[in-house]
């Protein structure tokens, strides 16, 4: 079993300035080796390496930069550049494997196929992280202090302890707008991962349906509201905001405002997190499978509802349900969302409904709030089908559920 546990750092003047020395120097090795695997790309788009005509002489097609290849140059860095001698040799291969993921990503996709966008070079002051792939010790945390390599002894609060059995994989320091965090990999191979069994039904279920009125409702009928926690901060943003467009580029000042815009979203990002795992945890406690929508979460961020769909955060929200139920033996089931809210939960019947109809009431008898009708119609399309991923569109009759 692998968890990950964040702390927060209190390094003194002099660990910071190692650090964000070592995050300027990783930043411009990134950008170096992006760069060659760039015009290596532009060099041999065309698989063609001869002419037929032999009129002309094409030049041979060069070796395509690796990973093993560009940390093997690591040496001739070091030589040439001497500040580099000062980080740790595997927290700069970590950079390399970084530029290998990033590109790979682009040009082949991720193991879905899925493909990203264009790398980018990275600005000044946006690489923000540190690996240190090499475990620690149980004996490099004493106290309050943590041990890593080449930095010596760095202040850590220390706000819950390590579960015992676990090992220390890998620490990551990441510089955030408050301050400095330490992010341990946890493993303890006597734990196995938690699989489950449980097939959806009737009894275990619960059906959430997810919205901007409310942030979601069960199919038992129960209500979260939704915080609006962007919504709720918008106004100072917006004075942050302007207090930064005045200040003249690359002065104090403006490093100052830059700062207190951060803080101001990262208290909101802060804010959200915490409600999402709440609300997971809350779920889970009553029953075994949560059923949901499988929504476009992308497109719906572009659409007039942009602002709104991205301050609930339904897809941050939907990982963090995923990644409880994993540890918790708990099952999340996402079905087809086509209909939910037109169809009825009772006998099947479809009673169209524009965005402004609020209430569901069917010629059966049927009569619930608009949510909690789509919420029980999630339910029963996840009992219908006891797969991880349901999306066929299943039409319950009276008397089923």
């Amino acid at each position: 079993m692998r968890i990950a546990y964040q702390y927060r750092l209190r390094p003194t003047k002099q660990q910071i300035a190692t650090f964000e020395q070592w995050l300027e120097l990783c930043r411009r090795q990134y950008n170096y080796r992006l760069g060659e695997r760039f015009n290596w790309w532009e060099q041999n788009r065309c698989d063609i390496d001869r002419c037929s005509l032999e009129v002309c002489h094409l030049p041979q097609l060069k070796d395509k930069p690796s990973y093993y290849s560009q940390k093997r140059e690591l040496t001739n860095t070091k030589t040439l550049f001497s500040d580099y001698k000062e980080l740790p040799s595997h927290t700069l291969q970590d950079v390399i494997a970084r530029v290998e993921k990033t590109f790979d990503r682009w040009l082949k996709g991720d193991s879905n196929g899925k493909k990203s966008g264009r790398p980018r070079f990275k600005g000044q002051g946006r690489y923000r992280s540190l690996a240190f792939p090499d475990p620690i010790k149980p004996e490099h945390i004493q106290g309050k202090f943590i041990q890593l390599p080449k930095i010596g002894k760095v202040k850590m609060i220390l706000h819950r302890p390590i579960p015992d059995g676990f090992k220390i994989k890998t620490a990551t320091i990441t510089c955030k707008a408050d301050g400095w965090y330490i992010s341990l990999s946890l493993e303890d191979v006597t734990v196995p991962s938690t699989k489950t069994d449980v097939i959806p039904a009737l009894d275990n279920t619960v059906g959430i349906d997810m919205g901007l009125k409310s942030f979601l409702v069960t199919s038992d009928n129960q209500e979260v509201q939704i915080p609006q926690y962007y919504r709720k901060a918008e106004k100072k943003l917006k004075r942050l905001q302007r207090q930064l467009s005045r200040r003249k580029k690359g002065s104090k000042r403006r490093q100052k405002s830059i700062k207190r815009v951060a803080k101001s979203h990262l208290k909101v990002a802060n804010q959200r997190k915490d409600f999402h795992y709440k609300t997971a945890i809350w779920l889970f406690t009553k029953s075994q499978v949560i059923a949901h929508e499988n929504l476009n979460i992308k497109g719906l961020a572009k659409s007039m509802l942009a602002k709104s769909v991205t301050d609930a955060g339904w897809g941050h929200f939907l990982q963090i349900l995923n990644t409880k139920a994993a540890s918790a033996g708990c099952l999340v089931v996402a079905v087809n969302p086509n209909g939910t809210s037109q169809e009825c939960s009772d006998c099947g019947a479809i009673i169209p409904k524009v965005l402004a109809d609020r209430w569901h009431s069917c010629q059966c008898g049927a009569s619930y709030d608009r949510d909690h009708n789509a919420a029980r119609n999630i339910k029963h399309r996840a009992a219908g089908h006891p797969v991880l991923q349901s999306s066929g569109n299943v039409r319950r009759v009276a008397g089923s559920h």
